[in-house]
């Protein structure tokens, strides 16, 4: 779990999406887990720059469903 601080409000994260958390995200999903930034599945999310950074929360699918009602 990265999640998102108030220490640097313009970083929302610390993991890149696209060359950390996608790769992560993507063997995750494919064990039977969830991977979400908070409220979206990480997969789902468009890549709009290449340094983008994500928060990131990933597991089995049970423990990352309470996280996103947490969240919500």
């Amino acid at each position: 779990m990265y999640p998102w601080d108030k220490r640097d409000p313009s970083k929302p994260g610390k993991l890149r999406l696209m060359y950390e958390a996608n790769p992560m995200s993507f063997l995750i999903e494919q064990a039977g887990g969830a991977s979400i930034n908070g409220k979206d599945r990480i997969m789902a999310l468009p890549a709009e720059k290449l340094h983008q950074r994500v928060s990131v929360m990933l597991g089995s699918k049970n423990e990352v469903d309470l996280l996103q009602k947490y969240h919500q």
